[in-house]
């Protein structure tokens, strides 16, 4: 499997394509990382280094790899932050040249835009771009919470609402949506669930709530969620196995107190967690 991968990056920790593309790699998929910005360290730490790139620089590179005649293998685009709205529509030109050249190619959009308790962090124009332009073109969506209201205009405060803004979000396009934390009225407070709905049925998966603030654990499971869809072509199936691995590589990073998540020391978690959870049609 042949995965591009079109998302920001940092040189210390795991963010954006510093968490995405070891977790699929270790799966045995060979991933082609386009970088939308290179930062010293994710901007969770307050104070960082680096540039924003263009969405000519994305398409050059684009460019650059149509060249090499290997398009038709490429099996799915992954993108997440983006950096500016020119680069989104790059992305989208991405897209299209691969299913032009594969039409069973997937792509799998991880709106970034916010979360809950810090709304809205990205640039101005970013929001309506995914909306707008982002969320039709894609095949796989992955929302946190606080995205599947901003994109919907909903609330998800119960898992019927939920489900709801889900599939809202389905008929502006996307196949699959996967919601990847969600806290209703019916999560335990000592939980977690996660939500993914595909043809009009709805799976949630339900983990321990962990006591720790972490960056990049979102990209990370957008990139194992298209891996495993991509090779079971089941929403409960990558749901499952998803989730399973998030879990362990967050509990081990609780474990031992990092401050970034443990992507190489908790490498196996991808392969062989050590720990499933039910995946139940809700």
């Amino acid at each position: 499997m042949n995965i591009l991968s079109i998302q920001s990056h940092v040189a210390y920790g795991h963010v954006g394509n510093a968490s995405a593309v070891f977790p699929m790699q270790r799966l045995g998929v060979e991933v082609w990382p386009i970088h939308t910005v290179q930062f010293s360290n994710h901007t969770g730490y307050g104070a960082w280094r680096g540039r924003v790139f263009d969405g000519p620089a994305v398409e050059d590179l684009v460019a650059g790899i149509r060249e090499r005649g290997v398009l038709g293998s490429c099996d799915g685009v992954l993108s997440g932050y983006m950096g500016s709205a020119d680069i989104g529509t790059a992305i989208l030109g991405a897209v299209a040249a691969v299913r032009a050249e594969n039409p069973r190619a997937l792509y799998a959009c991880d709106p970034v835009i916010g979360d809950t308790g810090r709304g809205v962090y990205v640039r101005s124009g970013i929001a309506e771009f995914m909306a707008d332009r982002a969320v039709p073109a894609a095949d796989i969506l992955t929302p946190n919470q606080f995205e599947l209201d901003l994109l919907t205009g909903l609330t998800s405060s119960t898992l019927a609402d939920a489900k709801r803004a889900v599939a809202a979000l389905q008929a502006r396009g996307p196949r699959v949506v996967l919601v990847t934390s969600l806290a209703t009225d019916a999560t335990p407070a000592d939980a977690i669930d996660m939500l993914a709905g595909e043809g009009g049925t709805f799976w949630r998966v339900r983990t321990p709530r962990l006591d720790l603030s972490v960056n990049g654990a979102g990209d990370c499971i957008a990139a194992l969620f298209l891996v495993h869809y991509a090779r079971t072509r089941s929403a409960a199936l990558a749901l499952g196995m998803a989730a399973a691995s998030v879990h362990g590589i967050l509990r081990r990073t609780l474990a031992e107190g990092s401050r970034e998540i443990l992507t190489v020391a908790a490498q196996d978690e991808f392969v062989a967690p050590t720990e499933t959870f039910p995946v139940e049609t809700v």
